[in-house]
């Protein structure tokens, strides 16, 4: 047999090379093989049984939405409750908030990072832009709260996600037990358009994005966002402001104080009709968690730490 020309996965190889040098070889002409034979079965059965014992692929959980969202879960010790993380436009949860879930993992919290739907591997692609498509997304993330048997949960979200977290903490606030936001406002005024129009007609959006989020038509992709946009203006700016009120949980708004399309003054608004809303505000742009990574994850263990106290 030519091993060759077998798909033997490395580490087994690996594995398998090294038990055959330990084994005494068989002089007889004929059994010379057997304990090669035996010692790869061996090594074979032993690397099966370690893989399934490591941490299953992240899969695409099957929603009543008709959306399929890939999932990435964070296990950790403790009973903490788990920290939900919604990404923004032309991200994924590992893409854009990697290291503030490696950070809340390695703080003791559960986190389930979850790419919206037509972005990197969720369905259906591609990703599309109703008028109601910050709605749609919420709708999803309480599907798949109620799909991972997730009763209560804190909230991060960052732009557009965290539109869709002040949604989901305005509409369902007995399951949130916090909710952060990063550049995300919930009101917008007719000022900001030209600033929304400026993603049009999408030559910004690099080459590799196109291939992870399936985008054939960059367009496409941000004149409808833009349209989607442009009518949430004709129709006053509310996206979840009239929901601030019956938001429960603590909730942080973080701004930087040089987002263009977050104006500080939205964010104040919108905190002053929550009974437990701040606001911080940062030297930097968009991405507080990447511009300002300490002084972000100390803001965000602060107001973890604060919504954990009874």
């Amino acid at each position: 047999m030519d091993f060759g020309e077998v798909a033997v996965p490395r580490a087994l190889y690996r594995k398998t090379q090294d038990a055959v040098q330990m084994l005494p070889i068989t002089r007889c002409e004929g059994l010379v093989f057997l304990p090669i034979v035996g010692a790869f079965i061996y090594i074979a059965i032993q690397y099966l049984q370690d893989a399934a014992c490591k941490e299953e692929p992240m899969p695409l959980i099957a929603l009543p939405t008709a959306a399929s969202l890939h999932v990435e879960q964070l296990a950790a010790d403790g009973a903490a409750e788990p920290v939900i993380v919604l990404h923004g436009l032309l991200g994924t949860a590992r893409g854009q908030l990697g290291a503030v879930m490696d950070g809340l993992q390695a703080r003791g919290f559960p986190v389930v990072g979850v790419t919206l739907r037509g972005y990197g591997e969720s369905q259906p692609k591609p990703r599309d832009f109703p008028g109601d498509f910050y709605q749609r997304d919420c709708d999803d993330v309480m599907a798949l709260m109620d799909a991972l048997g997730i009763r209560r949960a804190h909230l991060l979200g960052y732009s557009d996600g965290g539109e869709v977290a002040l949604l989901a903490a305005g509409q369902q606030p007995a399951r949130f037990a916090s909710c952060l936001v990063i550049g995300a406002v919930g009101n917008f005024g007719a000022e900001l358009r030209p600033h929304f129009q400026r993603i049009f007609p999408g030559d910004w959006i690099t080459a590799e994005e196109k291939r992870e989020h399936g985008i054939g038509d960059a367009a496409q992709f941000t004149g409808q966002w833009l349209r989607a946009m442009t009518r949430l203006l004709d129709r006053g700016g509310d996206l979840s402001l009239r929901w601030a009120g019956a938001i429960r949980c603590p909730l942080l708004i973080v701004l930087g104080r040089r987002d263009t399309l977050n104006p500080a003054c939205y964010g104040e608004r919108f905190v002053q009709k929550t009974p437990r809303g701040r606001l911080a505000l940062f030297d930097c742009g968009h991405a507080v968690h990447d511009e300002m990574p300490r002084a972000f994850m100390l803001a965000l263990f602060q107001h973890l730490d604060a919504a954990q106290e009874p």
